[in-house]
């Protein structure tokens, strides 16, 4: 038998080599082919007992059929192991890069409801209303506590007390600025917004619900870029398309025409220049309604809707507690109106839509500590917040987050009266039978185009302070003479609503810290898909930036697009005085409104 060159270490215990034998360069495991004609292996002409070096020499030292299940078995396992890897290695690609295309090519819809000047007090006040006046059990949960996931902190970038702008930007760019500034940072250079990132890099519908004017401060900071939120006619013009990126916003609901109607051919409006932007609105393709009837025909899944601008007040809406439901939409029926319309435009695309709801009025009836409008106004806001999650519940792929800007009024649920140890108690019963704001009333008691006939001469006015003001209108029996004294003869309009305030909290025991706003944080509400990336207590900016990145959004981009739009109105601007005056007293403030 020849002599076969084997290509593998074994060592004969006789060998005179006396140790391992290693392969050579150029032998291949093919040359092994012929290894049972080499003598060294033949187990029946040798009884030499084979001693391997290592694991490598006994493997090559086995017979061919033992190699040959050991490189199957080697073959399972590294078959397994290159899985592994290539899996492993898959989820690290989908993560870091293939969920920017999953996030994108998933439709999304995002519902930022904003209840303004809405602190946890203000809560707890309209929870204990409700179980009171409507027989509810102490268990009762309103549609906002079934929500609580944390809470938000108020603060702006120059003072621990933020105002609405700055809360509002705080939400709509994710960064602090600072009070008064709308859609800029605290250098008041314009920042990108939530609303305009959808638009442009999302391709969403994109829409505004709000009971103020529609250019007021919190839907004004997601839609415009100025450096104080007096100047609302230059908001206007960002809302119509005016700037760089064009028209962003698709649906816009609320009151506020004043704003959008030239100043020199509409009685009603409150521009200082003569820029007619509804009738440019027109032009450029926006369907406009201005009345409930309108509102009520429009067709929400029709062809043609957007972009839609609705206003239904020159200034802002009417107060909840004061609404005539024939003359105007609640926010509710605005909601789900806008709902209807959102889905229909975008039903078929793979965009979903970002919404923004605000509760504007709760905030201006806590600045006139106004606790029965107050309490109205949540009532509405919950009513709202049961039509969205309805919505919700139907599409899995939309998210809801409620939260406030910041708490108005330092609202406690307590007020001691006098000197003596206080009573522990509350009476919601004292506002239910109040039917109007205070609001309504001072703008009936006071000259202007909405004094009562009844209050000429003092006489006359006395007997309707008594018998309409507090018997009728805040539901007060027991009027003290003093008391109606004091409101007949007063003619400040703040000194006014603070004896109106008095009467109805007194009697509810129900305490004002402020007629501004309160550092206090405020809660937090999520329902929906992703709802528990909300969860724990918060910045503001958070509620922004957790926005964008569950759109994958990035508000950087468009920051460097707007960079260079304009953020001060060319004409004279309002400023608005301490207690929010201009907002309490829309129609003196315009004494050409009618």
């Amino acid at each position: 038998m020849s002599k076969t060159r084997v290509p593998y270490s074994a060592v004969s215990l006789e060998s005179p080599e006396g140790g391992r034998v290693h392969f050579t360069d150029d032998l291949h495991d093919s040359d092994a082919a012929d290894v049972e004609d080499n003598e060294l292996f033949d187990m029946t002409q040798s009884s030499e007992i084979l001693e391997v070096a290592d694991n490598d020499t006994a493997y090559y030292g086995m017979a061919l059929s033992s190699r040959q299940r050991m490189r199957k078995r080697r073959g399972f396992w590294v078959t397994v192991v290159a899985l592994v890897v290539f899996s492993v290695v898959g989820m690290f690609w989908l993560y870091v890069g293939g969920i920017n295309w999953m996030q994108r090519s998933q439709k999304r819809n995002v519902i930022l409801m904003i209840s303004d000047g809405f602190g946890p007090a203000s809560e707890t006040m309209a929870r204990n209303y409700m179980q009171k006046t409507r027989g509810l059990p102490v268990g009762y949960q309103s549609p906002l506590d079934e929500l609580l996931v944390g809470s938000s902190r108020t603060r702006s970038s120059d003072s621990l007390v933020t105002d609405s702008a700055a809360g509002a930007t705080a939400f709509a760019c994710g960064l602090k600025s600072y009070n008064g500034a709308i859609g800029v940072d605290a250098d008041k250079g314009p920042c990108g917004t939530l609303l305009e990132a959808a638009k442009l890099q999302r391709n969403m519908a994109t829409g505004l619900v709000v009971t103020s004017r529609i250019t007021h401060a919190t839907p004004g900071a997601f839609s415009a870029h100025v450096a104080g939120r007096e100047m609302e006619d230059l908001i206007a013009e960002y809302q119509v398309g005016n700037y760089s990126l064009g028209r962003v916003v698709d649906l816009m609901l609320g009151g506020g025409r004043c704003h959008f109607e030239s100043g020199t051919s509409s009685n009603s409006s409150c521009r200082v220049d003569d820029r007619d932007l509804l009738s440019e609105a027109k032009r450029s393709g926006i369907r406009t309604l201005n009345s409930r009837h309108e509102f009520d025909k429009l067709d929400a899944r029709g062809a043609d809707v957007l972009p839609l601008l609705g206003t239904f007040a020159p200034s802002h809406m009417d107060y909840e507690i004061d609404r005539d439901a024939t003359q105007q939409p609640s926010l509710a029926e605005m909601s789900e109106k806008a709902l209807q319309v959102l889905e229909a435009a975008t039903r078929g695309r793979n965009s979903g839509f970002f919404l923004m709801i605000e509760g504007s009025r709760i905030d201006m009836a806590a600045h006139t500590n106004d606790p029965a409008a107050h309490v109205r106004e949540i009532i509405a806001y919950w009513d709202t917040v049961a039509a969205v999650r309805a919505y919700v519940d139907a599409h899995p792929d939309t998210v809801m987050i409620s939260v406030s800007d910041h708490e108005t009024g330092g609202l406690s649920v307590a007020k001691q009266l006098g000197p003596d140890y206080p009573e522990y108690r509350w009476n919601p019963q004292a506002l239910e039978a109040a039917q109007h704001s205070i609001e309504y009333i001072s703008l009936r008691l006071l000259p202007g185009p909405l004094q009562a006939d009844e209050v000429h001469n003092e006489q006359s006015k006395y007997a309707f302070v008594r018998d309409t003001v507090f018997a009728k209108w805040l539901g007060i029996a027991d009027a003290k003479h003093e008391e109606l004294l004091a409101v007949a003869r007063e003619t400040d309009s703040i000194r006014l609503r603070e004896l109106l305030s008095t009467a109805l909290s007194d009697r509810a025991q129900l305490g004002w810290a402020t007629h501004g706003h309160s550092a206090v944080d405020v809660n937090l509400y999520a329902y929906g898909k992703d709802a528990h990336l909300l969860r724990g207590n918060h910045e503001n900016t958070d509620i922004g930036t957790i926005i964008e990145q569950m759109l994958d959004l990035d508000l950087s981009e468009i920051t460097r697009m707007v960079k260079q739009d304009r953020t001060i109105q060319g004409t004279p601007a309002h400023a608005e005085a301490w207690l929010g005056r201009r907002d309490l007293d829309a129609p003196e403030h315009y004494p050409h409104i009618h």
